[in-house]
């Protein structure tokens, strides 16, 4: 019943008192009509889309070219095969095919889609591409799945069973997978809020700081200043508190504090830091560096330089610089850094 409902839905056309003259008559104008599309893709379409910059639309069109122009024929032929009245088996033949074909065109759509997936993620990670592959593989899988259903839908055999075996093996593959689904949806969230890039410097959660070397879809890698490769699960890179000292802008504010013995001058402590850090060529000259007199604390007046490293890579060379060179001005210039220290008094008591 379900395929003389399909056919019936297809008209019969009368042209002449023959069928089989009127069948001639549809299969030659479906094959005109089939042409006709041809020419119009090879000719207009391409010619438009062989003028812009990117080779997408040729991808894409060359993907539809010929699915469009076998449908045009097969339907034609279809509505023949309904004027002569023959049996369901070429029918079910014809869709059959149709299945065939689109769902081959639809995996190659897919492919050109997912293929310009990394030119839209930052930086030279190779999660696109590893995103890309992935997201084509699952199209296949999805379409030739539904190609499967549509093939037996065509030839009468029931999917029910199919269906409900499907669903109960796909629970036990995600039970038996979330992990790795948690670590695809973490790096996905990665991808999309775009908390840090490849060559950024970070600082995790749990304290460690480096160098971002790679964003996956199962994990993120991250070098440290120890040349350590750290891999961190994208689950936890996307639930984390991460601070990215690369962003927004790439310099990175380095704090120094330094203490003074109590008695020194306030200005030319502050002369002395502002100098060095103007002289550094690792500092950034914009934003200016400044000195702030912080604390007076039990030992020593707590003073803070406050400047701007050009790369966070540089953080821990540059603090070095600077320690050594306000150690060496401080000697030169006789000022005191103290140390803490005790004054004990002793009583006599007779």
């Amino acid at each position: 019943m379900v395929y003389n409902a399909r056919m019936e839905m297809l008209p019969v056309i009368r042209i002449t008192p023959s069928p089989f003259i009127d069948a001639v008559i549809i299969v030659v104008a479906s094959a005109v009509a089939a042409l006709l599309i041809d020419l119009f893709v090879t000719r207009v379409v391409s010619r438009l889309v062989s003028s812009t910059s990117s080779d997408f639309d040729d991808r894409l069109i060359a993907a539809l070219h010929r699915p469009v122009f076998l449908t045009a024929f097969l339907l034609g032929t279809a509505l023949a095969m309904r004027v002569l009245n023959l049996p369901l088996i070429y029918f079910n033949t014809v869709q059959t095919l149709l299945v065939i074909i689109w769902s081959v065109a639809v995996v190659r759509i897919a492919g050109v889609v997912f293929d310009y997936l990394p030119r839209f993620i930052p930086g030279d990670s190779s999660a696109g591409q590893h995103l890309g592959t992935l997201l084509k593989n699952i199209t296949v899988v999805i379409v030739l799945a539904l190609g499967v259903m549509g093939v037996l839908s065509a030839w009468s055999v029931s999917i029910t069973p199919l269906l409900a075996s499907a669903g109960i093996a796909g629970a036990a593959v995600a039970f038996a997978a979330k992990d790795t689904i948690a670590n695809f949806l973490g790096g996905i969230s990665v991808l999309v809020d775009r908390p840090y890039s490849v060559g950024h410097y970070i600082v995790l959660e749990s304290g460690e700081r480096g160098e971002v070397v790679d964003i996956g879809l199962r994990s993120t890698r991250i070098k440290t200043r120890d040349d350590v490769l750290i891999t961190v699960p994208n689950s936890l890179m996307a639930t984390s508190k991460i601070i990215n000292e690369s962003a927004p802008i790439k310099r990175f504010r380095v704090r120094l504090p330094v203490g003074v013995a109590y008695g020194s001058d306030p200005a030319q402590v502050e002369r002395i830091l502002l100098g060095i850090a103007a002289s550094h060529e690792g500092v950034e000259k914009a934003p200016e560096p400044r000195v702030r007199f912080r604390a007076f604390a039990d030992s020593s007046l707590s003073f803070e330089l406050l400047c701007w490293a050009d790369d966070p890579m540089n953080k821990g060379k540059i603090i070095h610089e600077l320690n050594l060179a306000i150690y060496e001005r401080f000697n030169a210039e006789g000022v005191t850094i103290p140390f803490p220290q005790r004054d004990v008094h002793l009583h006599r008591t007779e």
